[in-house]
């Protein structure tokens, strides 16, 4: 019996940037589906892993968001701020436990039942994070702070909390432009009925 081949061989690599996470380049040869060998170059950015959670009041048929400034998305607009859900990087920590603190830090709410959706990579053409999705339920009495982030990691959060209907509203009009949050709101809307 043969072994299987690999799907890639010969792989170099090549640090670029290792300023806020790594940069690198990968020269590799990769097996074609006829079976030749092609080499490739392909940089990829490693900032780790992270996690998302969307928010809903289902008494309210609210979700909570938060909208922040973003440079890569002020480079292309002019202005920056971007309405996103709950997220962070794990560093280190478990998904679960990583987005539990994350919410609070950001939102204000401590939230203590997460639910599971998926999993995805969301630019697997260059970046290698994986994001952990969730979704939970808050009511008012959850909310044990304003919010807005740590500040001395930089953030500077405004917490909105939208009826769920404005918020797709918002993703027709372009408002929400943020793809892990667009994927939990159509999640939301397609799988719970707020006001149940």
């Amino acid at each position: 019996m043969s072994a299987i081949e690999p799907l890639v061989r010969n792989i170099h690599s090549q640090l670029l940037s290792d300023d806020w996470y790594t940069l690198k380049k990968y020269t590799f040869e990769l097996r074609r589906r006829d079976g030749t060998w092609q080499q490739q170059s392909r940089e990829a950015y490693d900032r780790g892993h992270g996690a998302v959670v969307l928010l809903y009041n289902r008494r309210k048929k609210t979700v909570v968001l938060t909208r922040q400034f973003r440079m890569p998305v002020y480079l292309h607009d002019g202005n920056g701020l971007l309405i996103e859900a709950a997220a962070g990087l794990l560093d280190s920590a478990s998904p679960e436990t990583r987005i539990i603190a994350e919410a609070e830090e950001e939102t204000g709410f401590r939230i203590t039942h997460i639910e599971p959706v998926f999993h995805a990579f969301m630019s697997p053409g260059s970046v290698t994070e994986k994001l952990w999705f969730f979704i939970a339920e808050c009511r008012d009495e959850d909310r044990v702070s304003r919010g807005g982030g740590v500040e001395e990691e930089g953030e500077d959060i405004e917490v909105l909390e939208w009826p769920l209907e404005r918020a797709l509203q918002a993703v027709a009009s372009g408002e929400i432009m943020d793809a892990k949050t667009i994927m939990l709101l159509q999640y939301l809307a397609l799988n719970r009925t707020l006001g149940e």
